[in-house]
């Protein structure tokens, strides 16, 4: 059983990081921030060329991530795949006993490095989820052909509870939980009256009983960082309070701010009933991420060291 799904079926608050793949084939660079991680979160995202710039692929890393024994959840976008291609990375997840996959639309690729290129969302997010679910619970692909080996992940989804209009977010994602998804990643929550607002539609919708809850936080360690996260990232909500109490302390102090207020972060979604984690996003303070935990009292296992002289193929190999 993968700890994602262990902790989530022992009922214990879910703690998930994310890392980002480099722009070139330098595997250390993935290894060196699982190693930060290990220990500390129960499955780190793999991004899926986050932002729509070129990254090694998610596939890739989430290999690395699993060999320097930190449990990956391989992302999976729309935007660069048709349905052939994004089926056969499927299966091939199944087949390196990746044990969580997240599923997304995915970012145009005008936002990217590459704002020519075409993008494909052959399927949108809905349709990749309802894919995947049918290919391992009924082993058969889109055309109906059936397949010699079921994968075995868990099936994943995103959600924004920030987006307009707000009071149809909490039946989008009942759509997608209808589809098969069976935990979500949200955007990085900093309105809180706003999440608990939808918090209380998905339990109206009975959302919460099929699928678990993982919302996203994330230090806001610059003023710059505050700008950019105000002005040029899609979907995230940035209230006026957060701004005011991030300018309202001197420039040392604002990295030392924006982790407490992270850490306050953690501590009241763990209080709201429905929350089976949090999604820690901390792309290039990954160091950070034991502290943020230890502050904010959520108890971790104690690390695993991997046996950096495995085979990097050995014991993989989990499709049913």
């Amino acid at each position: 059983m993968s700890g994602l799904r262990a902790a989530f079926e022992a009922g214990r608050f879910a703690v998930t990081a994310e890392i980002g793949p480099p722009g070139g084939a330098d595997a250390e660079a993935v290894t060196r921030k699982a190693d930060l991680l290990r220990g500390w979160v129960d499955a780190a995202n793999v991004t899926d060329n986050q932002g729509a710039n070129v990254r090694m692929s998610s596939l890739a890393g989430s290999v690395l991530v699993q060999r320097a024994g930190v449990e990956p959840v391989m992302q999976l976008t729309c935007r660069d795949r048709n349905r052939m291609a994004l089926q056969s990375d499927l299966l091939a997840a199944g087949a390196l006993g990746i044990p969580n996959v997240l599923l997304l639309t995915g970012d145009h690729p005008r936002f990217g490095d590459h704002p020519e290129a075409k993008p494909v969302f052959d399927l949108d997010g809905v349709q990749l989820v309802w894919t995947a679910r049918t290919l391992r619970d009924d082993g058969v692909l889109i055309s109906g052909k059936a397949v010699s080996a079921r994968p075995a992940w868990l099936v994943g989804t995103v959600e924004n509870p920030f987006a307009p209009p707000p009071r149809f977010r909490a039946r989008r994602l009942a759509k997608k939980v209808s589809a098969g998804a069976e935990f979500v990643q949200t955007q990085y929550v900093f309105d809180f009256e706003v999440f608990e607002r939808w918090m209380a539609d998905l339990w109206d919708l009975g959302v919460t009983d099929h699928c678990k809850v993982i919302a996203g936080v994330g230090p806001i360690r610059s003023l710059r960082a505050l700008e950019y996260m105000r002005t040029a990232v899609p979907g995230v909500h940035v209230p006026d309070e957060v701004d005011r109490r991030l300018r309202g302390v001197p420039a040392d102090r604002v990295a030392e701010e924006g982790i407490r207020m992270c850490v306050e972060a953690v501590q009241r979604l763990a209080t709201i009933p429905g929350v089976a984690g949090v999604h820690l996003m901390a792309l290039g303070f990954e160091h950070g991420v034991p502290d943020i935990l230890r502050r904010a009292g959520i108890p971790r296992p104690p690390a695993a060291l991997p046996d950096h002289n495995r085979h990097p193929m050995e014991g993989i190999g989990h499709a049913r």
